[in-house]
């Protein structure tokens, strides 16, 4: 449901993309008509979120391998239907763990929950990533 989500905003925006048809790291094409070329995407999705830590303030979180061949990615929290892009560069500033090769990335959701997590790593601290925001900067 992610990548479908990611595909309309994509579309909305008038960017074409497709679906890979192997998992190799790449979940979307999207082809940039001002940049004249195609952009890769990998796309990361949550139905809601849940407890950080197992007992914690709300929070939505997303596991990619660092070794993963694509340029951009896409974080998708269903339940809101917030979509967050970023790039590699972006993505190993922004990850606040690295295990196995793998980045974590997470935002506390609840700005109403009084957490000292929510004020470091809160979804206001990533708004700049948020795709209405970005799509246009990347895209074209």
């Amino acid at each position: 449901m992610g990548e479908l989500l990611v595909q309309y905003e994509l579309l909305r925006c008038g960017i074409d993309s497709a679906p890979m048809t192997t998992d190799a790291g790449v979940d979307l094409v999207a082809y940039s008509g001002l940049k004249g070329r195609s952009i890769t995407l990998q796309v990361k999705t949550n139905m809601a979120p849940k407890p950080g830590g197992g007992r914690g303030a709300p929070a939505v979180d997303w596991w990619v391998s660092e070794d993963c061949p694509a340029e951009l990615y896409a974080f998708v929290d269903l339940s809101s239907r917030r979509i967050w892009i970023l790039t590699k560069q972006d993505l190993a500033s922004a990850a606040q763990q690295r295990s196995g090769g793998r980045l974590h990335l997470y935002m506390y959701t609840d700005p109403d929950s009084g957490s000292i997590a929510y004020s470091r790593h809160g979804v206001d601290r990533f708004c700049g990533f948020l795709f209405e925001n970005r799509v246009f900067s990347l895209f074209e």
